[in-house]
């Protein structure tokens, strides 16, 4: 069973998430609420909750800087912050403390219920790379070789550095090899046998649903969205983008619009 936290100092709003959220369906059993960041704080620090919904402007503390606090105390806390305000430099921190969604107001009911299941994904993802390192650690201690590991395992480790490294620039086959102790020939191999892909083409299909997301629920320009998911270089981002999806990023949103 999970617990989770909401922060927002309208009343009104707090109950409204409430209504909206199936605490059955996400097995959340306790339900923590406060008004400000002093009291969110302290709440926080009291019942370390596994998911925190975060209203950016409440009173006494910016909803970054609590959320940078709250990962400090857990890091493994997931965070969703609920915003007003669609500002690149929010957004940017938001990813760098290690915020999993940052989405604008005014959110729906299908709005809260996908952030929460995406919220339950992610823990239920870190408990699958816990158990998985836990066997790494059994077999190195052991002086095992890395290579005696499932393949599932693997496949679970992998996933879940990519999730958490696609927005570093500097992120590539050979930093991820390097940290898992491995040669980056043998998991070049290894990475394209479990995802029947290269590494290089796994990563880049990441980052462009990622920015895919980030074109439809935010303003933020295509240069931005690239520098957001990893691509520093926009003329390549923008080729990486009509490559995947058939057209430009400016030309993708604009097919949207019109649909809608």
């Amino acid at each position: 069973m999970y617990s989770i936290l909401i922060i927002d100092d309208e009343p009104i709003i707090r109950r409204g998430i409430k209504t909206f959220i199936d605490f059955e369906k996400y097995k959340i059993s306790d339900v923590y609420e406060a008004e400000d960041g002093n009291s969110a704080f302290k709440t926080f620090s009291e019942v370390l909750p596994d998911l925190v919904l975060l209203d950016i402007n409440i009173p006494f503390k910016n909803g970054l800087t609590l959320a940078e606090e709250m990962k400090y105390l857990k890091s493994d806390v997931k965070i969703a912050i609920i915003s007003g305000y669609d500002y690149f430099e929010y957004a940017q921190k938001a990813l760098k403390i290690g915020v999993e969604d940052y989405i604008l107001k005014p959110v729906s009911k299908t709005d809260i219920n996908e952030i929460i299941s995406k919220l339950i994904y992610k823990l239920e993802e870190d408990k699958r790379y816990n158990e998985a390192r836990k066997i790494i650690n059994k077999i190195s201690q052991s002086k095992k070789s890395n290579k005696n590991i499932s393949h599932s395992k693997y496949k679970d480790i992998l996933t879940k550095k990519i999730e958490e490294k696609y927005s570093d620039i500097s992120f590539n086959l050979n930093s991820l090899a390097d940290e898992m102790n491995l040669s980056s020939g043998y998991l070049s191999s290894l990475f394209k046998n479990l995802f029947g892909i290269p590494f290089q083409d796994y990563l880049n299909n990441i980052r462009m649903e990622k920015a895919k997301l980030l074109l439809l629920t935010t303003d933020l320009k295509n240069y931005q969205i690239g520098e957001l998911v990893g691509m520093e270089n926009f003329n390549y981002f923008n080729s990486k983008f009509k490559k995947t999806f058939g057209m430009t990023p400016k030309e993708f949103k604009k097919s949207v619009l019109e649909k809608i």
